[in-house]
């Protein structure tokens, strides 16, 4: 446990953090903001808090996590509403009501839900790294597929099948060290770190946008990139609404980052009012809305 010795803005310093590594999380003071680690200097560290420091001072506690901020990803994250660091803000206004209490926390995928998962895998057969172990129907229009993690590979030792909570281990994988792996229809994986991939594919079909102007002049590829720059008030993030709405996908990732906020209440009141023009069921039955407006600190935005 380290102590505070310096509070600056979104920024505190803290000394005797021994053990501490670069990007863990750590909890400030005994209300338990969440911060993260963006320099060490001995067992000195300067840490990042994702929340108001106000009334924070020298001598109060940080609690080490000894875990890099990190997502789970895992069935429950279609339909959901998190802010930048994966608080689900549904769950948390029933808690708080609208105005977030400081160091408040919850679980960014439901944890007592039971899913019906259905194994595409039997025992003894060769598996690695993003293999499809199972699927779960996580809405009535996108079927979840359950990957081996990175860096896990084996035999099927055990699998399971019916309704389970994202919690119970499902699969049983013994690597060739006769090592087992226990592994449940989630897992956890660090923000800072790209997701590994066998090989990269350059892009060969046009990403329809709904949009004619951009489908005619300025083509997007699927697997591309585009950017729309703009100055004040020219429709940047209009442009963004509607392909969101629009665009020939089949999951629609809403990252509002370092939006105002009365857009992102627009995104947050429009979107669960709109249907799907490909089957008629609710947009968000297909939709993660990432609320990162312009009043979080600059680290949590990125």
């Amino acid at each position: 446990m380290g102590r505070i010795v310096k509070v600056s803005g979104p920024l505190v310093v803290a000394e005797n953090m021994t053990g501490a590594k670069m990007y863990d999380v750590v909890r400030v003071s005994d209300k338990h903001l969440v911060g993260e680690i963006i320099e060490l200097v001995g067992d000195t560290a300067s840490i990042q808090v994702y929340e108001e420091t106000g009334g924070l001072g020298p001598g109060e506690p940080v609690y080490l996590v000894n875990m890099p901020l990190s997502v789970e990803l895992g069935p429950g994250l279609l339909t959901s509403i998190y802010d930048g660091i994966q608080r689900p803000l549904d769950i948390i206004v029933d808690k708080t009501g609208d105005f977030i209490t400081r160091g408040v926390t919850a679980d960014p995928l439901p944890k007592d839900k039971k899913w019906d998962f259905v194994p595409k895998v039997e025992e003894g057969q060769k598996v690695t790294s993003g293999d499809i172990i199972g699927t779960v129907q996580e809405t009535v229009i996108i079927e979840h597929r359950i990957p081996v993690p990175p860096g896990i590979s084996g035999t099927v030792e055990k699998i399971e099948s019916g309704e389970h909570t994202i919690e119970d281990i499902i699969c049983v994988i013994k690597d060739d060290e006769g090592k087992e792996h226990k592994l449940k229809m989630y897992h956890r994986w660090p923000a800072r770190t790209g997701r590994p991939y066998k090989k990269k594919y350059l892009p060969e079909m046009p990403l329809l946008t709904g949009q004619r102007p951009i489908d005619t002049f300025f083509p997007v590829g699927k697997g591309g990139t585009a950017c729309v720059p703009g100055p004040f008030g020219s429709g940047k993030t209009v442009i963004q609404h509607q392909l969101a709405k629009w665009a020939d996908a089949d999951v629609i990732i809403y990252v509002g980052c370092g939006e105002r906020g009365n857009e992102m209440t627009d995104v947050l009141n429009e979107f669960p009012e709109l249907k799907d023009p490909k089957t008629g069921e609710p947009l968000m039955l297909r939709t993660v809305l990432i609320a990162n407006t312009s009043n979080m600190p600059v680290a949590a935005r990125e």
